[in-house]
Order: C-alpha cells, then sequence, then structure tokens
C-alpha cells in the first residue's frame, strides 16, 4: 500500500518554487487499478516522478508498505517500484525475453547472472502478461501494443509491491487501448500489486478503473471510484464546456455541435 502524508509537490523555476499540488493525504490501494486524470500541464508526471523517487516532494512523506521512500536507497527503491514510462526503449539486437530479464537486475546487478529462480520469475512475468509468442522476438520488430507488453512483464520481472505507468496506453489503436488496460486490472487482481497510471484515455478509465485521481488547476486532487466522482460533480466540473457534455447517469461523454 502507498500512503501519502501531507504531501505537496512541485519544482523550481527560475529559483521560485512552483506548488503543483499540496496537503495530499490519501492511500493507493493493492488489488485495484488506479488512474491518474486531468488536463495538459496539471502536474500529472509531476505527481508520479515524485511518487516514483525521481525528484523529492516539496513537503510531507510517501511510504511504501509502511517504509518512508525518503530513507531508502536507490537499491532498496528498485525493489519496492517498478516504473513504465511512455517513452519507446531504442535497442537492437536483444530478444524480448533477454529484456524482460533485466527487470532482474535490482537482485543481480546490471552485468550479473540470472539463477534458475530468476529465470523463472521472467518466464512467470512472460506468461501473466500472455506474450509467450514473442519472448524470441526482436524487441526493434515489436509493435507499439506489443513492446508495451513486454515493458509490463519487465516490471512484472522486477517484483515489486508498487507498478507506476505514464500513459501506457498512449500511441495505441483502440483495441490496444482496452487490451491494455483490462490486461492491468487483471494484474492488480491475480498479484494483489499496486498498479496506478496516468492515462487521457477518459472514456475507458470511467468503465474499466477501481479508483479515479483527478487532478484540475487550483483544485485539490478529487479520489473516488468513477461513480463517486461523477456524483458529487468532479467528473462534470472537468468536462463539461460549450460542445461537451459528461452525462453522469450513464457515465458517457458527449460531443454536441
Amino acid at each position: 500500500m502507498i500512503t501519502l502524508r501531507s504531501l505537496s509537490i512541485g519544482y523550481l523555476q527560475k529559483n521560485n518554487q512552483k506548488v503543483v499540488a499540496e496537503n495530499i493525504t490519501s492511500t493507493i490501494r493493492p488489488g485495484e487499478l488506479t488512474c491518474l486524470i486531468g488536463p495538459n500541464g496539471v502536474g500529472k508526471s509531476t505527481l508520479l516522478r515524485t511518487l516514483s523517487a525521481f525528484q523529492p516532494p516539496l513537503s510531507g512523506e510517501i511510504f511504501v508498505n509502511d517504509q518512508n521512500l525518503a530513507t531508502l536507497t536507490d537499491r532498496q527503491i528498485a525493489r519496492l517500484i517498478g516504473v513504465v514510462l511512455t517513452t519507446k526503449p531504442d535497442i537492437q539486437n536483444m530478444t524480448v525475453s533477454e529484456l524482460i530479464a533485466l527487470g532482474r537486475s535490482p537482485y543481480t546487478g546490471f552485468w550479473g547472472k540470472l539463477s534458475k529462480e530468476d529465470d523463472k520469475i521472467v518466464e512467470e512475468s512472460i506468461r501473466l502478461v500472455g506474450i509467450d509468442d514473442l519472448r524470441d522476438r526482436m524487441v526493434q520488430t515489436l509493435s507499439d501494443g506489443e513492446r508495451q507488453k513486454m515493458m509490463i512483464a519487465k516490471a512484472l520481472a522486477q517484483q515489486t509491491p508498487v507498478i507506476y505507468l505514464d500513459e501506457p496506453t498512449a500511441f495505441l489503436d483502440y483495441p490496444s487501448k482496452v487490451d491494455i488496460l483490462n490486461l492491468l486490472k487483471k494484474l492488480s487482481r491475480d498479484t494483489q500489486k499496486t498498479i496506478f497510471l496516468s492515462t487521457h484515455d477518459l472514456e475507458l478509465a470511467l468503465q474499466i478503473a477501481d479508483t479515479l485521481w483527478l487532478m484540475q488547476p487550483q483544485r485539490p486532487i478529487a479520489i473516488g471510484s468513477p461513480r463517486q466522482l461523477a456524483d458529487d460533480g468532479s467528473l462534470g466540473l472537468f468536462l463539461n464546456r460549450p460542445g461537451l457534455h459528461f452525462d453522469a447517469a450513464t457515465m458517457t461523454i458527449r460531443v454536441e455541435g
């Protein structure tokens, strides 16, 4: 479980502290798919970078399984948190199974030799994601959807209780977007990992996510199930504008001429 206590996030801009969001006190639960949504530029990437320990919080604390992230070494964090980024891996002459095996590096070192147990973990990760037919393919030959599944398998091989994903459905066609989000929801259930991702695919998130985190400028983060955020008006406040209407009763978004 991830626990945030009075967390404030942001960055320095021309020597001035820019606060993106503040006083976040909440939890992200295991066994659920949690989706982070909001407009461009609101700070979703800043929140993900802070939760991943890529940048420090302005104030407050982040706990993963009761361990304060600020007190841990990079290697300890790598055994707690797996991160899947939007950036496509620019890798040549490596097979899918070889890249997935790099997920074991927090335990073996980058050049470390895999044990039989490591090999079993890699095989199980491939099985969980359902890409056995890709294992011997070269990474550069994969489609965007296949590449995302490979990177999710690599995160699983890392055997962390937490996985963060930054826009995992970006660049995918619609069926592939559904495939990836359904896969992540199934993995959260089957492995009881804490899976937290940012997405602009709002209509899919409304149908698939267990919990939404909605970031909006100058407002506290709204947290709840899609149904709860529809009923309390948070989603309408985010979506409703001239030419666009959110129907809270049917949980649908309609474009109006």
